[in-house]
């Protein structure tokens, strides 16, 4: 089968298509043909070595985490063949969904609604467990809560905003002109350009500061922190987990490190969100043969919503 696989870290030079056995599955697992992948920084975080104490060093490596496709054999699962799902590999760390066919454990799949594509279902996973982890860790929240998000067009700003608009929040984005109205259309109370705008340089405190660029830093945040407020961090550099944790001992201005697994929980609420109108946005779909032109358009940034491979 074919699938794109890197023999050492770097940058998108190093991706080659590779032919390889299809996977076997073990007696836990399910076999997918796979049609779409979704592309999400962590690839390219785990491609350039920035992840190696977690991912080690050992290669060839594979790339790309949530897929979407058709269950090939069932295996002892509950699924059957022909099954339409979606999902993610189980150690995103050192496996990859960038290939024709993938092997994972059913508990990591779940059926892919009917009116939604491909390449929309393989946009939930990651970004959409994030978004509601990212909830989570806010408790509770009231219509009068300040709230800002930082880079907020994204993949996991397009779930983040829509689930906060259904929950009555008020949310300041900060994103470029070209997406100022997409954090309108998903629901910003109002957007500020940060190509205009310095929102540090600002007078209003927040109670919540959602950092998804991973270019503020909490630093830089609390200076528009409340005395007592949460700065989130959905992209920590690992150093930050422990320190965040010793630091938070001593100050009301909370660093939050948000870690997210995709799970059931996450699905359920996603897909039950999507019923009551939570739309994704893909921005761009490459096919197979174009793998890296995929990556290197998703690497520059600035993308409003998801890029996507299909197969």
């Amino acid at each position: 089968m074919k699938a794109i696989a890197y023999h050492k870290f770097g940058n998108t030079a190093v991706l080659q298509t590779s032919d390889e056995p299809a996977p076997v599955i073990q007696s836990n697992q399910v076999l997918v043909k796979v049609n779409a992948v979704s592309i999400n920084p962590m690839d390219w975080k785990i491609r350039k070595g920035e992840m190696k104490l977690m991912s080690g060093s050992t290669f060839p490596k594979h790339t790309g985490v949530e897929f979407a496709g058709v269950i090939e054999d069932a295996g002892n699962s509950d699924f059957k063949k022909g099954d339409e799902v979606f999902g993610v590999v189980k150690n995103t760390m050192k496996q990859g969904a960038l290939a024709a066919y993938v092997a994972v454990p059913s508990t990591f799949l779940w059926k892919k609604p009917a009116d939604i594509s491909f390449p929309e279902a393989a946009s939930i996973p990651v970004a959409g467990a994030a978004a509601v982890t990212i909830l989570e860790k806010m408790g509770d929240i009231a219509a009068n809560t300040q709230i800002l998000v930082n880079g907020a067009t994204g993949g996991l700003g397009m779930f983040l905003l829509q689930l906060l608009k259904q929950k009555g929040a008020n949310v300041t984005a900060v994103a470029n002109t070209k997406a100022v109205a997409a954090a309108k259309k998903w629901g910003a109370d109002s957007v500020i350009d940060y190509t205009l705008e310095n929102v540090l340089a600002g007078q209003k405190t927040y109670d919540i500061v959602i950092d998804l660029s991973g270019k503020m830093g909490y630093k830089s945040a609390k200076k528009i922190m409340k005395a007592k407020s949460l700065f989130l961090n959905p992209t920590p550099k690992p150093i930050e987990i422990p320190i965040s944790l010793l630091k938070n001992l001593f100050t009301s201005k909370k660093h939050v490190v948000i870690l997210s697994q995709p799970a059931a929980k996450h699905i359920a609420v996603l897909l039950n969100a999507m019923n009551k109108g939570l739309q994704i946005e893909i921005n761009k779909i490459f096919p197979f043969t174009q793998s890296v032109a995929a990556y290197q358009y998703a690497e520059k940034g600035g993308v409003i919503g998801k890029v996507v491979i299909e197969l």
